[in-house]
C-alpha cells in the first residue's frame, strides 16, 4: 500500500498503534513525527517513517505488504539504506514489516538476516493479533477480518469506543467499511447497523446526497421537455450513476491521488452496474495500469 492509502491514515490517526504492533507500549509514540519520505535518486518512497525528537528515539521506518512480492526485502533494505545515505541522520534506526498474513511473507535473504537477529527489522502478521487487542490493535484486525466479520467486529468497536475518541474512531471505522463494501446502498448499511453513528459511510453520503442533487437538476430539465415523469425517472437514473461515479472517484483519488480528466470521462461512459464493479475492484488496483487494463476491458 502506497502512502496516501489506508494504513498511512491509521498511523497518523493513531500515534500509539506501530509501537503497539512491535510490543512496545503506546506512550513509546511521544517525541515522534510520522510522515512520508521520498528517496529522490530512486523515487522510492516508504509506507511511513516514525522521525524522533530527540537522538535518544531510534527511526522506524515503516512498510505495509498485502501481498506476495519476492523482492520485497532487497527493496525495504535498499530504500533504509538510501535513506540514511541521503539524509545521515543522527539516530540509530529500526524498521518493521507489516505482512497481512505471514503465508505472504517472501525468504529473507541470507544477507539481511542479522539484521533480523539484532532486531533491527522485526515483523509482524496482522492475522495473527491476539483477539483481546487494544482498542487501536482492533482497527487493524477490522482492515484484515473477512467479510462476514466485519459488520460484527466493527459494532463492537463502536460500543467500546469512548466519548473522547469517538469522532476519530468511528470516521476511521466508516472508511475501512466503505473499502471493503462499496457496494452496499444507504438502506443495507441501515439494516446492518443500529448505532446511529455507523449509519451511513461519510463518503459514500456525500456522494449520494451529491448525486441525488444533480438527478433532481437534471429530472426538471428532462421533464420540460418529455413530461415530468418521464424527466423525474430519467433524473433518478442519472442520479444514481452520478453518486456510483462520485464514490468511484473518492477511493480512486485515495489510492492513486487526484483522477485525470481523462479517466474522469472514461468513467462517465460507464454504465451503474460497471461503476459498482470498478467500487470493489479498486481495493485489488496496485497501480494506475491497473485502472487502465480494468477500464479496457468494459
Amino acid at each position: 500500500m502506497r502512502t496516501d492509502t489506508i494504513f498511512f491514515q491509521l498511523f497518523q490517526t493513531f500515534e500509539g498503534l506501530l509501537f503497539e504492533l512491535v510490543g512496545l507500549p503506546p506512550e513509546a509514540s511521544e517525541g515522534y513525527r510520522f510522515t512520508s519520505v521520498e528517496i529522490k535518486e530512486k523515487a522510492f518512497r516508504f509506507d511511513g517513517i516514525f522521525i524522533p525528537e530527540s537522538l535518544d528515539k531510534n527511526i522506524w521506518f515503516v512498510e505495509v505488504q498485502f501481498q506476495k512480492r519476492a523482492e520485497f526485502y532487497w527493496e525495504f533494505v535498499g530504500e533504509i539504506f538510501l535513506y540514511l545515505s541521503q539524509y545521515k541522520p543522527e539516530h540509530d534506526w529500526q524498521a518493521v514489516a507489516i505482512f497481512a498474513k505471514r503465508s505472504i511473507e517472501p525468504e529473507i535473504p541470507k544477507q539481511f538476516r542479522m539484521l533480523f537477529k539484532s532486531g533491527h527489522i522485526v515483523r509482524v502478521y496482522l492475522d495473527e493479533l491476539p483477539e483481546d487487542e487494544s482498542l487501536n490493535l482492533g482497527l487493524v484486525r477490522l482492515i484484515v477480518s473477512p467479510k462476514r466479520e466485519t459488520i460484527a467486529l466493527a459494532q463492537r468497536l463502536a460500543g467500546q469506543v469512548g466519548r473522547d475518541d469517538r469522532e476519530r474512531m468511528v470516521e476511521f471505522i466508516e472508511t475501512v467499511l466503505l473499502y471493503k463494501f462499496p457496494q452496499m446502498s444507504r438502506e443495507e448499511v441501515e439494516a446492518m447497523f443500529t448505532l446511529g453513528d455507523l449509519k451511513k459511510t461519510r463518503v459514500y453520503r456525500d456522494a449520494k446526497l451529491e448525486g441525488e442533487k444533480i438527478g433532481e437538476q437534471r429530472g426538471k430539465l428532462e421533464g420540460k421537455l418529455e413530461g415530468e415523469k418521464i424527466g423525474t425517472q430519467r433524473g433518478q437514473i442519472l442520479g444514481r450513476q452520478q453518486a456510483l461515479k462520485q464514490v468511484a472517484v473518492r477511493l480512486l483519488t485515495r489510492k492513486f491521488g487526484k483522477v485525470t480528466l481523462k479517466t474522469s470521462r472514461r468513467l462517465d461512459k460507464l454504465s451503474a452496474e460497471h461503476l459498482e464493479e470498478l467500487a470493489e475492484a479498486v481495493l485489488d488496483f496496485e497501480k494506475v495500469a491497473d485502472l487502465d487494463a480494468w477500464l479496457k476491458a468494459r
